[in-house]
């Protein structure tokens, strides 16, 4: 569906003030309270309500209309909400948001994901906070009952970087609602779908539902304050610390701001990197090859628990001198299932560069036509399966040889795009 970048004015709603009870009951009955749009006041003291009146942001309004509609039609019922398999704050936290928006209308979710936490300030974040996400691998899955859940939910992600969304559609279980700020991946058939590739942050999507009425946040809920903070810092890393962020994002974490945890915030910043991040990094700085301002780098084989030293090394590579594009990439093992994916991440401070036409254009799709990548502004990844090529790697010539061959195919997939009169395989 194509949804309308610009922003049309309409009557402006109010910001719900009226607060929960801390330990309200889910099983309560739930009364349905419609989206009103009263005229604002004149003049507010804190310039939220001033934004809103501004604004008039219609198809924020209609959205929040929907989603509650959604909501009020899957009452009682039990919900998984799907992340991608390495989520990042912005998913975490828009998924915990959604959580306690549907407890409202006594709808139970799981938040769940089927890769690992590995970036040091995503565990803290976890920790620090208690946000209840659950790793459910694939192997694991195998031993749980879905035929209690009445539907799925995908949130920061359209399904085509979790391992899960298979196991889902077999059992045969709805799609209930996409929510996400990423450029169209696929086909959704879902019943609420609100996807707005223009809003830096998934984040600032779901700081308007809040902001519409969807859930009255209290500064003397713990949760609420723990809850907004972890927003604040999902919109702080999806805009690059607000470099990147537009009016939108600007004026949800203003509202944010006066319900976050400033120290909690800072304590899940300053998170340090592990040993094995550091020695990611260093690897990537030694590979690299710059070309017309491009910085790649192949950094060999990793740990599945040190997936995310990738993106982190990408971060450090694109602040070197005359470098605008960065693209990091290993082969990532999976000892528990034996499974071995070629996974990158890209970052950019180039404008017109747009990380998810180049990813698509350099990886193309599979036999289903699935992409094998994408992205949003100023960041991209991709994942592609080894399928018959993993494992075996006890013999190291053998892996050494493997890896050289993926290396030099990827090299020559991003060099087509970068220098198309460069070509790594040289023939003799």
């Amino acid at each position: 569906m194509q949804l309308n970048s610009s922003l049309k004015q309409s009557e402006s709603f109010s910001l719900t003030t009226e607060t929960n009870p801390e330990d309200a009951e889910v099983d309560q009955e739930v009364v349905e309270v419609p989206l009103n749009k009263p005229s604002l006041p004149a003049s507010t003291s804190d310039g939220v309500s001033v934004y809103l009146g501004q604004r008039n942001n219609s198809l924020v309004f209609q959205k929040s209309e929907e989603l509650q509609k959604t909501l009020l039609a899957h009452r009682h019922e039990r919900q998984l909400i799907i992340l991608q398999d390495f989520p990042d704050p912005d998913a975490l936290s828009c998924a915990w948001t959604y959580q306690l928006i549907a407890q409202q209308y006594d709808i139970k979710c799981e938040i769940i994901y089927a890769g690992t936490l590995s970036h040091q300030e995503n565990i803290a974040l976890v920790k620090l906070t208690g946000l209840p996400a659950q790793r459910w691998t694939p192997q694991n899955l195998k031993s749980k009952d879905l035929s209690c859940y009445q539907g799925f939910v995908l949130i920061d992600n359209q399904g085509t970087t979790s391992q899960l969304l298979t196991a889902m559609q077999q059992a045969g279980m709805p799609l209930v609602a996409v929510i996400d700020h990423h450029s169209l991946q696929t086909e959704l058939k879902a019943e609420f779908v609100d996807v707005r590739p223009y809003v830096r942050a998934t984040a600032t999507i779901f700081t308007q539902y809040i902001q519409s009425g969807l859930l009255a946040l209290d500064s003397s809920i713990g949760q609420h304050v723990k809850c907004a903070t972890a927003l604040m810092h999902g919109l702080r890393s999806d805009t690059n610390r607000l470099m990147q962020a537009q009016e939108e994002d600007f004026m949800a974490a203003a509202y944010l701001s006066r319900f976050y945890d400033a120290q909690l915030l800072n304590a899940i910043l300053q998170a340090n990197r592990s040993k094995r991040v550091m020695d990611v990094i260093e690897r990537s700085l030694k590979n690299r090859i710059v070309q017309n301002n491009f910085s790649i780098a192949g950094v060999g084989y990793l740990r599945y628990d040190d997936r995310d030293a990738i993106p982190q090394a990408a971060d450090f590579l694109v602040t070197e001198e005359n470098v605008h594009t960065a693209v990091v990439y290993g082969i990532v093992h999976d000892e528990d299932d034996e499974l071995e994916v070629v996974i990158g991440s890209l970052r950019t401070t180039k404008l017109t560069l747009d990380p998810d036409e180049f990813i698509k254009e350099a990886f193309g799709q599979d036999s289903t036509g699935r992409f094998f990548g994408g992205g949003r502004t100023s960041a991209g990844g991709f994942e592609i399966p080894m399928g018959f090529l993993s494992g075996s790697n006890e013999n190291s010539a053998y892996a050494k040889m493997k890896w050289e061959v993926f290396d030099a195919q990827i090299k020559q997939k991003l060099l087509k795009l970068v220098n198309p009169k460069d070509n790594p395989i040289q023939s003799e």
